[in-house]
């Protein structure tokens, strides 16, 4: 046991690393970046639906699933995403490969506790455009930007009842953003030095997620289950430094900085929004189920790192999940297939940013599958989706994403029978 905690330490601590430059989208520029979703990747795949649980599967969407372990879950995943950006004139693809979560939860009778890590938010882009100013000086302008907000949390569930449990986690959120602008002037003359300004963040913030679920029999063979989590709103201290300087690029691409100025900035203060999801469904014990829904975040509260953008408001936002699962037969002994668990589902979300007065909405198709070996699985999952606009001058997202995530269980806390 303890050689097994050592480990997943060890690779805990390394997958902080991993985690930089884990989006390619344009729209991380703004607020805390792209937000990632908190979710295994089974639950990913029946469109982040998450109110249905087993003993053997560790959910860390909603805490009060920790204590419907029966076993000891360790889980990891990874995505590798290809995305096409489209304009009205320009075409390019980017790709990524980043670890999402890392987590092990355990039961300890009637409770349950887990800890790992996973972030929050991602920011990676570069953007280019040349533009011609009012004095007719032609300029090239590059920006920027990478980091990330990670979330290290220990949660903790109970049983209330045999059809009702509550949990919570604490997490800390700690990250680092950095933005880079550079200004080239190519005509009426070409100037070999150009301007360039650094900008970084440095966050900080501790954050609270809870949450009910609720399993009852409606029928001899059917279930209802509930389930609400609410994250309540969560401060970040931001420590902000910005660097002026000149810089000049040698035949080998080389950048040679010139004077570099300290610009003195203040330190800021920045919301992880309020959070409420709730859900409902409806299935067959270890045979199908299919569920839905609703997520309301109050992304008003979200603010962009160095005051405000021109053209760019946040407003409160919406998710709408459907999913769920279906396994021909768990207990066949002649087909591997029917052990199969086969998910599917959709979503669709209003990500509550405004720019060039045009909502930008994400929505995909989500497939999975979830391949047993022994009492764990290897979860593999498909999304395919779209997010942005080409209209108003915008950039339209086609991504698909490939998941692949280790769900593994095992008994470490069991007396021995025998000394």
């Amino acid at each position: 046991m303890i050689k097994k905690i050592f480990a997943f330490v060890f690779i805990l601590i390394s997958s902080v690393s991993w985690s930089q430059d884990n989006t390619a989208s344009p729209y991380s520029y703004y607020g805390l970046g792209e937000i990632k979703f908190k979710g295994t990747h089974d639950v990913r795949a029946m469109g982040g639906v998450s109110i249905f649980n087993d003993s053997i599967r560790l959910n860390i969407v909603n805490p009060a699933s920790f204590s419907k372990l029966k076993s000891t879950a360790f889980t990891i995943g990874a995505t590798t995403s290809t995305t096409n950006f489209t304009t009205a004139a320009e075409n390019e693809k980017a790709q990524r490969t980043t670890i999402d979560y890392l987590a092990v939860g355990f039961p300890y009778g009637k409770f349950g506790f887990t800890f790992g890590i996973m972030p929050y938010s991602a920011v990676g882009y570069k953007i280019e455009n040349t533009v011609t100013e009012t004095d007719n000086s032609e300029r090239n302008r590059r920006n920027f930007g990478n980091g990330n907000i990670n979330k290290i949390y220990f949660g903790a569930a109970y049983n209330l009842t045999n059809k009702l449990s509550f949990g919570f986690d604490l997490g800390y959120n700690f990250g680092d953003i950095t933005t880079e602008y550079i200004e080239s002037v190519y005509s009426p003359i070409v100037l070999q030095l150009r301007s360039r300004e650094r900008n970084n963040s440095k966050l900080t913030g501790v954050s609270l997620n809870t949450g009910f679920l609720y399993k009852t029999k409606i029928s001899s063979k059917l279930d209802l289950n509930a389930g609400l989590t609410y994250h309540p709103t969560a401060t970040l201290t931001s420590e902000n430094t910005r660097k002026i300087a000149t810089v000049l690029y040698n035949i080998n691409g080389i950048e040679l900085v010139g004077e570099e100025n300290d610009i003195p900035m203040d330190n800021t203060k920045m919301k992880i929004p309020a959070v409420f999801t709730f859900g409902l469904g409806v299935g067959e014990s270890k045979k199908w189920a299919l569920g839905s829904e609703v997520t309301f975040s109050n992304n008003s509260e979200l603010t962009n790192r160095f005051g405000s953008v021109e053209n760019v408001a946040f407003e409160n936002s919406k998710k709408v999940s459907f999913g769920g699962f279906y396994i021909p037969k768990y207990d066949s002994f002649g087909s591997y297939f029917s052990r199969i668990v086969y998910r599917g589902g959709f979503r669709y979300e209003n990500t509550g940013m405004v720019i060039n007065d045009t909502r930008i909405n994400d929505y995909a198709l989500t497939f999975g599958l979830g391949l047993p070996v022994g009492y764990s699985k290897i979860n593999l999952g498909l999304e395919y989706g779209k997010k942005g606009t080409r209209a108003n001058g915008l950039i339209e997202e086609n991504y698909i994403n490939v998941t692949v995530a280790l769900s593994l269980s095992d008994l470490w806390f069991i007396k021995r029978k025998i000394d």
